[in-house]
C-alpha cells in the first residue's frame, strides 16, 4: 500500500467527494458542490420524448414513422414511444393521411413527378400503402398529363440541336425518371416535338 493510499481516509459512493478528497490531499483547490437546486429536477423520459416530437413537428409535418425512427435514434423505449405516437395521433399533431396529401400536392407540380414516383417517395417517408394508395387516387390524369407537358417544355432548348430520335430518347428518359409511364411519356414529347414551329 502507498503512503498516499494508506493517508487517504476511506470514502464510499460519493464520487464528489472522493475527487475533493483527494485533491485536498494535494494541495489543490476543491470545486464546491455542485448547486442541486439551480440544476433543477432531472427531466423524467417522457417529458423529454415529448420535447423531442414538438421540436420535429415545429414548422412542418412529419410522418408517424419519421418520428418513430427519430425517437429510437434518441434512445427512448419502444413503449413509451408508441404511447406517445398514438396520443400524438388522436390530437391530430400527427396525420399521415393529411401528410400523404400535402406531400402530392407540393411534389406533383413543384417536380413534375407522376404516380408512380410519388408512391415511391411516400413509401420511403412510412406511409402506408393503403393511405397512399387513396391520395395517389385523388391525381386527376388530366393534371398528370399537364405535367409532364410543362416537364418536356422546359427541357425543349436544351435538345433544340439534337435530331428527333435523340431529343425525344433524352425526353423520354427524364419523365420515366419522374415516374410517368411510356405511354403517356412517348406521347407528350411526340405531340410537344411536333408542335415546334421549324424553320
Amino acid at each position: 500500500m502507498s503512503t498516499r493510499e494508506a493517508a487517504s481516509p476511506g470514502w464510499h459512493g460519493d464520487v464528489a467527494a472522493g475527487v475533493a478528497a483527494w485533491l485536498g490531499e494535494a494541495g489543490l483547490p476543491v470545486p464546491p458542490p455542485p448547486d442541486k437546486v439551480a440544476l433543477g429536477p432531472d427531466a423524467d423520459q417522457e417529458t423529454v420524448a415529448r420535447k423531442i416530437l414538438l421540436d420535429q413537428l415545429t414548422g412542418q409535418a412529419r410522418t408517424r414513422k419519421e418520428l418513430a425512427d427519430k425517437l429510437a435514434a434518441k434512445g427512448v423505449p419502444d413503449e413509451l414511444a408508441s404511447r406517445l405516437l398514438d396520443r400524438f395521433t388522436e390530437v391530430g399533431l400527427i396525420d399521415d393521411e393529411a401528410f400523404a396529401r400535402a406531400w402530392i400536392a407540393s411534389r406533383q407540380p413543384g417536380k413534375g413527378l407522376a404516380r408512380r414516383a410519388l408512391a415511391q417517395e411516400l413509401r420511403r417517408k412510412g406511409i402506408d400503402d393503403e393511405i397512399a394508395r387513396e391520395a395517389l387516387d385523388e391525381i386527376d390524369p388530366d393534371d398528370e398529363l399537364e405535367v409532364a407537358r410543362v416537364m418536356v417544355r422546359r427541357k425543349l432548348r436544351s435538345v433544340s440541336g439534337l435530331d428527333e430520335v435523340r431529343a425525344t430518347r433524352r425526353l423520354v428518359g427524364m419523365l420515366a425518371r419522374k415516374g410517368h409511364s411510356p405511354g403517356v411519356a412517348y406521347r407528350v414529347v411526340r405531340e410537344e416535338l411536333s408542335s415546334i414551329v421549324q424553320p
